[in-house]
């Protein structure tokens, strides 16, 4: 099996290196920690939605537990919807304009999405709120995922896509610990679970504002382009889709559709499925909130811990053949989920929650590392933005049928049908490896405009 040659060539050009990654030329030591406190934010306050969906159900709308799977899962269609209609959009719009203002501003959106949340009256109302949401984070995580590409240099590209996974895992596991946390140690100071659902989402926005802060003055403006004046809004517009006659694109592209999708399918699915098993036995709504958030906890934690296995690899393996071992563990982890009968009995089944961290972060890592080597470098934008697309589609796909078949078939069936959709995208990676298998890093040619 060809190996990855992480040795600098005469095609890569010179920049800073901090710690053990090369960073592409321009990007400051600043810059850096920007983009970690970003990546720690962004991916953080975005699976808080599941924390507040579930406050909002339960605490203000009061909404019977065997309809919420149901309403969980429109709402992500209806968070899907939005970002397929935005994501190209705005992946254009950074080939033209930069990725940090619009980073921040999405942040920010979000933010105000999370400050409105918990006033809806009805569905209606909650859904709109929800498209708020879903603008400010498509273009919030549409910009991380085009800046996690423009970041690095070659040889370090699975590395450092590794190191941003561990800062979002970090955010996602202190969002979840601390504001997961945060109405039971409110309710237990003495509020009402209502006035304490609502000061749990007037922190999230402040978190999302300082998060918006960081971006808007910490990245690098503009684009990485000095040539971004002879690229017309209609070229980046086709580009992104053209770009999939590249084989690799295409497995990305795939990739993306099951990939992008993991850590919103194992965030909102896993704490309800908690948090109904726990309201059916009588259980306060906060402290289900509380109790179930340590399922997603394990998961996350243990792919914090499985980052620094996998990470050496994607830059050492041909990166389809990574692609290949992370979407197979991807279907592994997943479909371990059927094997859970009490997601509360944390001491049985604590080994599928940690299958499952594995497979998800595998699959995200594998799906970025690959998208970052074969994006051109004149519309990686617009190409992210296909990319993204195609996850958020997948999304809407999964969340969709997840929430029916959580209420009608078992809560598992979710996370089994996503393991399903790795399986087939696994064998999509066998046969590009065999017939594409694309360049060795350190031999071969930057991809060209297309």
């Amino acid at each position: 099996m060809p190996e990855l040659d992480n040795k600098p060539n005469n095609n890569e050009p010179e920049g800073i290196k901090v710690w053990f990654l090369w960073l592409a030329p321009g990007i400051t030591r600043g810059n850096f920690v920007a983009y970690l406190y970003t990546a720690f934010s962004t991916i953080g306050m975005l699976t808080f939605i599941s924390v507040a969906t579930t406050l909002v159900l339960n605490t203000h709308m009061q909404i019977p537990t065997d309809q919420q799977g149901t309403i969980s899962g429109q709402l992500v269609f209806a968070t899907e919807i939005t970002q397929i209609l935005l994501f190209a959009f705005v992946g254009i719009l950074a080939d033209r304009v930069g990725r940090s203002h619009l980073l921040a501003i999405g942040m920010a959106v979000m933010g105000l999405a999370y400050l409105f949340y918990p006033f809806a009256d009805s569905i209606g109302e909650l859904t709109f709120y929800r498209v708020l949401y879903a603008i400010g984070l498509g273009t919030a995580t549409g910009m991380l995922a085009t800046v996690t590409t423009d970041i690095p240099q070659e040889r370090s590209r699975g590395k450092l896509v590794a190191f941003g996974g561990m800062f979002n895992g970090l955010g996602v596991v202190m969002v979840v610990v601390l504001l997961g946390k945060l109405p039971e140690i409110l309710v237990g100071a003495g509020f009402d679970e209502v006035t304490a659902s609502l000061y749990t989402h007037f922190t999230s926005f402040g978190c999302c504002m300082i998060g918006a802060l960081v971006a808007w003055f910490g990245l690098k403006r503009g684009v990485p382009s000095r040539d971004r004046e002879q690229q017309s809004f209609g070229r980046l517009a086709a580009s992104g889709v053209r770009a999939a006659r590249n084989p690799r694109i295409a497995l990305a592209y795939a990739a993306a559709f099951v990939a992008r999708g993991d850590l919103v399918i194992m965030g909102t699915f896993s704490i309800l499925w908690g948090v109904t098993v726990a309201v059916d036995q009588g259980i306060d709504p906060s402290e289900a909130v509380s109790q179930s958030r340590w399922i997603f906890v394990i998961a996350s934690s243990a792919s914090l811990f499985w980052i620094p296995v996998i990470a050496p690899l994607l830059d050492r393996l041909n990166r389809v053949t990574a692609m290949l071992l992370c979407m197979a563990l991807g279907s592994i982890g997943y479909m371990s989920a059927g094997f859970i009968d009490n997601p509360l009995d944390l001491g049985a089944e604590w080994p599928f929650f940690v299958l499952l961290g594995i497979g998800q972060i595998s699959a995200f890592l594998g799906a970025q590392t690959l998208i970052g080597q074969e994006a051109p470098l004149l519309q990686r934008g617009a190409v992210v933005g296909v990319f993204n697309t195609s996850g958020a589609i997948g999304i809407l796909v999964a969340s969709w049928f997840g929430g029916i078949l959580f209420d009608t078939v078992a809560p598992a069936a979710p996370f089994v049908l996503i393991g399903i959709m790795n399986g087939f995208v696994a064998v999509f990676a066998l046969i590009v490896r065999i017939k594409s298998p694309g360049p060795i890093l350190g031999q071969g040619e930057q991809p060209e405009a297309v």
